[in-house]
């Protein structure tokens, strides 16, 4: 899976494109600043756990083709348990967020290293 979640910040820019957006418009629906989206786009930060949900949205993308999970064609029913807990994570308080991401990215540090 990392292989696949590296590509992420083209595929946003790719979409973004698409749509006719330049990156200070997406980063001001996203109430982010737009060195921030450029920094995303370009892979050099990693996007926020809170702001998955958010841009997925806004792009018109599933989470699952944001980050580059394959789906499964034709599978139907409830959104997969990541998905759920990301949008709990999107509605939590910007504290609460950054807490959650903290924890993620120690994680996430400790299986890489």
């Amino acid at each position: 899976m990392p292989q696949e979640s590296a590509h992420a910040p083209q595929r946003i820019a790719e979409r973004r494109n698409a749509l006719g957006l330049t990156q200070t418009l997406l980063a001001e629906q996203l109430g982010i600043a737009q060195q921030t989206m450029a920094h995303y786009e370009g892979g050099t930060l990693r996007i926020a756990v809170a702001l998955l949900s958010p841009l997925s949205t806004t792009l018109g993308m599933s989470l699952e083709e944001l980050v580059g999970v394959p789906t499964k064609p034709g599978k139907r029913g409830p959104a997969p348990k990541l998905q759920q807990q990301l949008e709990r994570v999107a509605a939590l308080p910007k504290a609460q967020q950054r807490f959650v991401m903290q924890m993620l990215d120690t994680v996430l540090q400790q299986q890489s290293g």
